[in-house]
Order: C-alpha cells, then sequence, then structure tokens
C-alpha cells in the first residue's frame, strides 16, 4: 500500500503539479480505494456470514441461531472485519497528514464501541425472544431483565465514548463522573425508581405477564402484556391499553387475581335484601304447604319433628305462636338457598358454600349467597351467577316473602 501510495505521488510530481496538490490529490485516491476496499469487504463477509449463519439455523434443530438471525447479530459481527481493515490501511492513507490520525484514531475507537453496543444488543433481543418461546418464563418480565442490562451497556458505551473523545482513561473519568452523580439520578429518577421496581417485581414475583390486575388508580382491570424497565402495560377488558409506571407496583395499592385465577373456582358474593315485615313465624299449615319443595321436603320433616318434641317435653304452649321453639319463613328460605347451592352443577362442592343472614339495613334485611363457580372465565361465571339469582329472586315469593324496592316506599307515600 505505501509503494503504491509513493508510485502514484512520484508520478503527480512528474507532470509538474505542485507538492502539495499532489499531496491532496494522492489522498484523495487513496480514500476512495480504501473505501471501495471497504465496501467491498464488508458487502462480501457480511453475504459470507449470513448465509452460513443461514444455512446453519436450517439444518440445526435449535430455534436460537434462527432469532439470531432475524435480529441481525451476524450482520453487525460482518462490521468487524471492515473495522479491522480500515485500522491496518488508514496510517498508510493518511502518510503524509499525521495530524489527521488523532482524529481518525478517535473516530475508528467510538465507532468500534457503537458496533459493539449493537452486537450486544442483537445478541440480548435474541436471548429475548428466544425465553419467550419458553413455557416456563412466559409470564416472566423478559422485557425489563434485558432492558436492565442494556441500560448498564449504554451507560458503560457513553462513558467509554466520552472518555475516548477527551482522551482520558476510563478510569478517571469515571472518577470525575461522580462528582456529577447527583444531577444524573435527578435527570434518571424515573429511569432508576423503574429499575428498583422491576427486580422488586420479579423478586417478590408480585405481578407476572397474563396475569390479571385492577387498579383504580390508573383506570386500568384487565391482563398484564408486557413488564418493561418503565411502564406496565394493561390490555383493558374494553380492549384499551393502560401504561401503569413499573415503580407505581411498588409505591401504590393494586388488586392481582391470580390467586383466584390459579385456584378452583371464582367468588360469587351477592346478597338479596328482604323486607322486614314479611318475616314471620311458620304455622303448621305453612310447613305442609312448604314441604312440595322437594329441596326442602327432608330438611322440614326432620326439622320438625325435633321442634316438636322440643316443645312437648318442654309444655310449651303452642297456642301462640312467639311461644317454645318454631321455624321461620327467612330461615327455611335460606336453608332452601342452601340446598340449591349445594346441588348447582356450576359451583365448586370442595370449596366454601354458605348462605349468610346479614346485619340489618334501613332498606331490609340482607340475605346473601357466598360460593365459588367452577368456571373462572368472566363470561361464563356472570351467566352462573345470574342464573342463581335468577332462580333465588323467583322463589322469594314461594316462602312468603317479599324483596325491598325502593318505588315501593314512594307508593306508599304516596298513597
Amino acid at each position: 500500500m505505501k509503494d503504491i501510495q509513493c508510485l502514484f505521488y512520484d508520478y503527480l510530481i512528474s507532470i509538474d503539479v505542485n507538492a502539495d496538490t499532489a499531496k491532496y490529490l494522492n489522498l484523495l485516491v487513496l480514500l476512495i480505494g480504501l473505501f471501495v476496499i471497504i465496501f467491498i469487504t464488508d458487502f462480501v463477509t457480511r453475504k459470507l456470514l449470513i448465509n452460513a449463519f443461514s444455512k446453519f439455523s436450517e439444518k440445526s434443530k435449535t430455534h436460537f441461531d434462527d432469532l439470531l438471525v432475524n435480529h441481525k447479530a451476524p450482520r453487525n459481527i460482518a462490521h468487524i472485519v471492515p473495522l479491522i481493515l480500515t485500522i491496518k490501511l488508514f496510517p498508510f492513507v493518511f502518510y503524509d497528514f499525521p495530524h489527521f490520525e488523532s482524529y481518525i484514531v478517535t473516530i475508528l475507537k467510538v465507532y468500534g464501541i457503537i458496533l459493539t453496543v449493537w452486537i450486544i444488543r442483537s445478541i440480548l433481543k435474541t436471548f429475548e425472544s428466544y425465553f419467550k418461546t419458553l413455557p416456563r418464563l412466559k409470564d416472566k418480565p423478559i422485557d425489563s431483565y434485558i432492558q436492565v442490562v442494556m441500560l448498564f451497556v449504554w451507560i458503560i458505551a457513553i462513558a467509554s465514548c466520552l472518555a475516548v473523545v477527551i482522551n482520558l482513561s476510563f478510569i478517571k473519568f469515571f472518577t470525575t463522573l461522580g462528582a456529577a452523580s447527583a444531577i444524573l439520578l435527578l435527570i434518571f429518577k424515573d429511569t432508576i425508581l423503574g429499575f428498583v421496581a422491576s427486580i422488586q417485581v420479579a423478586v417478590n414475583d408480585s405481578v407476572r405477564i397474563g396475569d390479571w390486575i385492577t387498579m383504580e388508580k390508573y383506570g386500568a382491570d384487565g391482563d398484564v402484556i408486557e413488564i418493561n424497565l418503565s411502564t406496565v402495560q394493561v390490555q383493558n377488558f374494553d380492549m384499551t391499553i393502560t401504561h401503569i409506571p413499573t415503580f407505581a407496583l411498588i409505591t401504590d395499592s393494586f388488586k392481582n387475581w391470580r390467586g383466584m385465577q390459579s385456584s378452583g373456582g371464582r367468588r360469587i358474593k351477592r346478597s338479596i335484601i328482604l323486607k322486614a315485615k314479611s318475616v314471620k313465624y311458620l304455622t303448621k299449615k305453612d310447613i305442609e304447604n312448604f314441604k312440595n319443595i322437594q329441596l326442602i321436603t327432608d330438611y322440614l320433616n326432620t326439622r320438625q319433628n325435633d321442634i316438636d318434641n322440643y316443645n312437648n317435653a318442654n309444655h310449651i304452649d303452642k297456642k301462640t305462636l312467639i311461644n317454645g321453639r318454631n321455624l321461620t319463613n327467612i330461615g327455611v328460605f335460606r336453608k332452601y338457598l342452601q340446598s340449591y347451592i349445594e346441588n348447582h352443577s356450576a359451583i365448586n362442592k370442595d370449596m366454601f358454600i354458605m348462605v349468610r343472614q346479614l346485619a340489618p339495613t334501613p332498606q331490609g334485611l340482607p340475605l346473601e349467597i357466598y360460593c365459588f363457580s367452577s368456571d373462572k372465565r368472566w363470561e361464563n361465571y356472570e351467566y352462573i351467577m345470574s342464573d342463581i339469582f335468577d332462580h333465588a329472586i323467583a322463589a322469594v315469593p314461594y316462602f312468603d316473602l317479599e324483596i325491598y324496592e325502593l318505588n315501593t316506599i314512594i307508593d306508599s307515600l304516596n298513597n
């Protein structure tokens, strides 16, 4: 290369070209030649490396090498060869301009650092895509982990570039940078908070991709579709997307429905409010009528026998119903609902089942159904709950009870 440089320079001098002009013309020709060599080398290296990776990935059983090609790792690695060639040849090109050498060295070093970041980034992206294909890692915040690593890579790369530009050693540069740490902490506050939150979320396993979470402060109610360093994306049930700051998951309250989804059922907890004035003791005639309801026939026979035996043994005067032990219509209705739910095909019998009376309110007497549906899917869950309460509400008049309604009060006032 040096011989070619001298020959061309001597040729220019031989045809009476000014010495300075000859140097610049010689530099221009050599630069063009260097760019051509670099372009050809880069093109050939890329083609060879990409084709080699593509053929290897077609024959291999693993999907990892396919992802390397998709994320352009071979293409980025191929740029190393032209960079090395440039480092070797540029001293000959700028032989007559040594004062340019330091600038070129600096540019090549910066480019080498950036190229290294590109290569690392493509490899990390490959790992990210590969980990997402593994069933045991599908619910993990892989994006967040990769972004944390890339954050450190970029910090080191930017610091290295600045150290190269100002011609300062890496260690001294970071020592100087420590004085400006307070400013950096202020600038990158959200990033640092997100980084800390990502680690805590991962370690505590508080949120996974696919979890159904509810966060009223941010209007989020749906499935987590992505967790990264700065935000958590939640796809709401109305198909809108809510972006929640990652650090909000450790500073604010939210509800994670994972426990319900991994359990054997989804809770049903709803009340029917009955008019207190419709509650009464049952006469023998009432009891005989209620025995026609099959779900409570055996209960009424057994229970009434127990009550009669107690009253007779204690010589209770039953001319007045309040004396002694008695059945009430609300108690029988409560037992009916208990039996109905225990026999319902969509209710998980291995989980808690209860029908209970809550404290009276100004509106009436709440009777609460507490159980768990076997099907946890939202649509089916709502159907099961509606089916139970359709039946319960329709059954109320059969027990001489009344459901509280606001308009009944208004009507009575108008009358």
